[in-house]
């Protein structure tokens, strides 16, 4: 399919050294860089990148996802360190932390994000956390410790609709996830949570809307919908483009739904400038 004329978003490499070299510096990752993403000039022209924590490599398999599939390496003692003092350089006062998914690990890797996020907010407890995380295999014992670790904002992502996840998200559970985003409630019933979802897979609107419904039943705060864009030919294909004016519909059905921050557009991704857009409930 032809790309439309709203997906035509240049991209500026000259933006992105500084941070590039930083992050080589100071070995680390970013979701920014494996996955792909569009947005990655803009974010790094303004010193913004989406930390990855855990390697670069994810034990599951699903199609849509430009990460590295296989066996990972063992987790980093140091990394945490190196988290803090790039966002200590950066002065960042607001850090998304993510990971592949390391279902090699007992714990999942719950005890790095918890050292990450201890990491950070050493340097001033003012600094806003995001964590993306994975679904633990909804293991309790290592949820419980990333809910109560002092992020300020958890999210987990269902991705797409439950009819595609045998297809698209290979691995996961469509209802597992929900139980995620539930669970984290019943834990901290003050915790901010967040989910996303990628449009264009070949979902139908009442699908969608069945799924906002179901983010509203487990209390989920925050939603982010964005245009799927296949990161290759061996990807997942891209069943449709959706038009802005799609997008603009979602976002006011999730707000009249109880949502208390949505970020709906074809460029929105789960960590796109939330700095910026879903910090809101801090300020």
């Amino acid at each position: 399919m032809k790309k439309p004329a709203w997906l035509n978003k240049k991209a500026d490499l000259a933006s992105r050294h500084y941070l590039k070299n930083l992050l080589r510096n100071l070995r680390l990752h970013t979701v920014c860089e494996e996955s792909f993403c569009p947005n990655i000039s803009e974010c790094f022209s303004r010193k913004v990148a989406t930390f990855m924590i855990l390697g670069d490599s994810c034990t599951r398999q699903c199609s849509f996802c430009a990460i590295k599939k296989g066996k990972p390496s063992a987790p980093d003692k140091d990394e945490p360190k190196r988290i803090k003092e790039a966002v200590q350089r950066l002065r960042l006062n607001y850090v998304v932390i993510t990971s592949p998914t390391r279902d090699d690990l007992e714990d999942g890797g719950a005890s790095v994000f918890c050292e990450t996020v201890k990491e950070i907010k050493s340097l001033s407890s003012s600094i806003n956390v995001e964590l993306l995380i994975p679904d633990f295999n909804e293991n309790s014992q290592p949820l419980k410790e990333v809910v109560l670790c002092g992020a300020d904002l958890i999210a987990h992502n269902l991705e797409t609709v439950p009819r595609l996840y045998g297809k698209v998200r290979i691995g996961a559970d469509y209802f597992r996830s929900l139980k995620i985003l539930h669970k984290i409630k019943v834990i901290n019933p003050v915790s901010f949570t967040k989910s996303g979802l990628m449009l264009g897979l070949g979902e139908t609107e009442e699908e969608l809307r069945g799924v906002l419904r179901d983010l509203r039943g487990v209390g989920c705060d925050s939603l982010t919908l964005g245009q799927y864009l296949a990161p290759s030919q061996s990807h997942y294909e891209l069943k449709e483009y959706i038009k802005p004016e799609k997008f603009l519909y979602l976002q006011k059905f999730a707000y009249k739904l109880g949502f208390k921050v949505v970020k709906s557009g074809p460029y929105v991704r789960s960590s796109y400038l939330a700095h910026i857009s879903l910090s809101g409930h801090n300020s």
